[in-house]
């Protein structure tokens, strides 16, 4: 699997970290929810929020006290991280892997389209940055007639669309 360009690391991920000729320091494992990976002999690892690359480096530098010069390698088994919520009015309500650029009507076809009585007008995506709420109103009917394609936005990890 490749991981999308902006990936970085997040909690239930699963990694395999490999360390060349050294199968005592290789293993495969889920990101904690703490951010963590338990490795043999480097213990806990801070593995949220690196990306594959930063990893590797991090896991090569602890791992030079048992080796000299490891050859590290870090692959993204599963990406669990990357979520986006949709809930109310549509077929399935759920929790969506993002897996590579998703709009919001790709995110809500996903979901089985809008349920027959969904305020198709009035739907909202609600996004957190930083500790702070903002929101994106989407109007299906619009889109569908190709006017203001504009709110149709990417999403990102995280956003929630919410169809009343």
């Amino acid at each position: 699997m490749t991981p999308p360009a902006d990936y970085v690391i997040g909690p239930e991920d699963v990694l395999a970290v490999l360390v060349w000729r050294e199968q005592d320091l290789s293993a495969e494992v889920a990101v904690r929810p703490d951010g963590k990976i338990t490795l043999p002999l480097l213990n806990d690892v801070e593995a949220a929020g690196l990306t594959p690359d930063a990893l590797r480096e991090r896991v090569q530098q602890l791992a030079s006290r048992f080796v000299e010069t490891p050859n590290v390698t870090v692959v993204v088994k599963q990406i669990n991280s990357r979520k986006v919520f949709v809930t109310g009015k549509v077929a399935k309500p759920g929790t969506y892997a993002l897996m590579g650029p998703t709009t919001v009507l790709q995110m809500i076809a996903m979901a089985g389209g809008l349920m027959d009585f969904a305020k198709s007008d009035r739907i909202v995506v609600m996004r957190t940055q930083g500790g702070q709420t903002q929101t994106f109103k989407f109007n299906y009917k619009d889109v569908a007639k190709s006017k203001n394609l504009q709110q149709n936005i990417l999403l990102r990890p995280g956003d929630t669309i919410l169809v009343p």
